[in-house]
């Protein structure tokens, strides 16, 4: 997530060949165009950047992982949904949602509670 940085300095011409590539057609020039996929991206490198900061000390962060890991689940099920809804190519709408369902699933077993070792 931390990559989509670059997306914030992208250049739009850059940005609008990546989108006639996808099949959508060409990138609309209007303001708010530019705003949403500058601060969207500046979100999920934000999140990135939090998610580096917490696996640092994830035993200390635990309650917080597992609250992204479950919130992570549910957004990448809304995404599926809203990739579907606004017809977003067959191979976004797979790769995206799903992916994020993943991610929050793997992150959610890895911060399991493991059982205290039996005292002797």
């Amino acid at each position: 997530m931390l990559t989509a940085l670059g997306a914030v300095v992208m250049p739009f011409d850059w940005m609008n060949s990546i989108h006639q590539q996808l099949g959508l057609g060409e990138l609309p020039r209007a303001p708010i165009v530019g705003y949403l996929t500058r601060s969207i991206s500046a979100f999920y490198a934000l999140h990135g950047a939090l998610l580096i900061f917490l696996a640092q000390d994830v035993r200390r962060y635990r309650l917080v992982v597992r609250f992204l890991a479950v919130a992570g689940i549910l957004f990448g099920a809304l995404m599926l949904g809203i990739d579907r809804a606004v017809g977003m190519p067959v191979a976004w709408t797979a790769q995206e949602g799903p992916f994020v369902i993943v991610f929050g699933a793997v992150f959610l077993w890895l911060t399991r509670q493991k059982p205290s070792p039996p005292c002797n």
